[in-house]
């Protein structure tokens, strides 16, 4: 089966501007995105879908392919998926079919090509339409997580079956990443959402899992990068 990799990563960044190719330990953010999937042996191509000149060079720079993303499909409030299928498109199109999507998105500079890896293997074993990555929750909607009712009165968002006096106890729950998405290329050209279909995912540690959306995510992700430890598990 063949794979192709995509990293989007448009222009405009409110949280942190010009985030995409802000240097990172030394390089652009980008380009950690760029040396994990080439780590990948099932990945034949790689391709940035961008509508930024600089993320474009800097995607030329390290010897992958552009895709010019149109404006409409880059602004703040436009849907991912209709960039992943204009991707599609593109790819296919210009360099023939493919039959596996993966999604890489320059957020996640601390993933490894074994946690892309894993979730590829995933998507092949158990014949999903698409497998995320996710990491254990710090909050619980059965036990720390709270609402408002109707009376104004706060409740647990979701209630356990029987008390439950220590997060441990919960129902163990996760937050989706932005560390690898990995799909079938049918599912995304014919559904609309990730949960419109068969949803796998495989479990990626915090050390991992950080996505970058502002200049305190961006401080973190350089202080984990510095630090020994973190170098030598990698």
């Amino acid at each position: 089966m063949k794979t192709v990799a995509f990293i989007f990563a448009r222009g405009g960044s409110k949280g942190l501007p010009g985030k995409n190719v802000k240097p990172l330990n030394g390089k652009p953010l980008l380009q950690y995105s760029i040396e994990t999937a080439k780590k990948v042996v099932n990945i034949s191509d790689i391709f940035v879908s961008t509508d930024c000149p600089t993320i474009a060079a800097v995607a030329q720079q390290n010897g992958v392919k552009v895709i010019i993303r149109p404006a409409e499909l880059a602004t703040d409030t436009s849907p991912e998926w209709l960039s992943w299928r204009h991707a599609i498109d593109y790819v296919t199109e210009q360099f023939g079919s493919f039959d596996r999507f993966v999604s890489l998105p320059a957020t996640s500079p601390l993933r490894n090509e074994h946690d892309v890896i894993a979730a590829i293997d995933k998507l092949e074993s158990t014949g999903a339409d698409i497998c995320i990555s996710v990491t254990p929750a710090n909050r619980s909607p059965y036990f720390n997580m709270v609402r408002f009712n109707n009376e104004e009165l706060v409740e647990i968002v979701i209630k356990p079956d029987g008390a439950v006096s220590r997060r441990q106890d919960a129902p163990a729950v996760f937050d989706i990443t932005t560390v690898v998405y990995v799909a079938a290329v049918p599912f995304i050209q014919q559904q609309s959402s990730i949960f419109a279909g068969k949803v796998v995912a495989t479990i990626v540690p915090k050390n991992r899992a950080v996505d970058i959306d502002d200049i305190y995510d961006f401080m973190f992700a350089e202080a984990v990068l510095q630090s020994e430890m973190f170098n030598a598990k990698r």
